[in-house]
């Protein structure tokens, strides 16, 4: 079994951006902006300031930033969260502090790949209330 999981300890501090493929788990302290494909983990002593984009997310730290990701994001008991999130599942657990605006679009992934229709119109039908 390859182990293909990157872990960045408690005592790394970074400043700048950060790209990963495969796994990352975060337990320092990031001050820019991480992107991937893969699924970030940030540990309870983590603290980010910066926006994520990735495919999926679990935060047990503390995240000051917009969080963006293509599948599922879960808001551990410890975890704080100050900006704005857009996923297609959203989990929040008990205790989890959580300060800003969530979108979550369960069917956006399929509408954006119906036959004709652009992300913008995928967007337009998922927003309730707006005529």
């Amino acid at each position: 079994m390859s182990d293909n999981r990157n872990l960045l300890s408690a005592d790394v501090e970074i400043k700048g951006s950060i790209k990963f493929t495969n796994d990352l788990t975060i337990d320092g302290k990031v001050e820019g902006e991480i992107t991937s494909q893969g699924v970030l983990t940030v540990g309870e002593n983590a603290e980010i300031r910066g926006e994520i984009k990735t495919k999926s997310a679990t935060v047990h730290g503390k995240v000051t930033g917009n969080i963006t990701v293509e599948e599922r994001c879960e808001l551990k008991a410890r975890a704080v969260l100050h900006g704005d999130l857009k996923a297609s599942r959203l989990v929040i657990e008990e205790g989890a502090t959580f300060v800003g605006k969530s979108e979550v679009s369960p069917n956006k992934i399929a509408a954006m790949k119906q036959p004709g229709m652009q992300p913008a119109d995928a967007a337009k039908t998922a927003t309730p209330g707006k005529p």
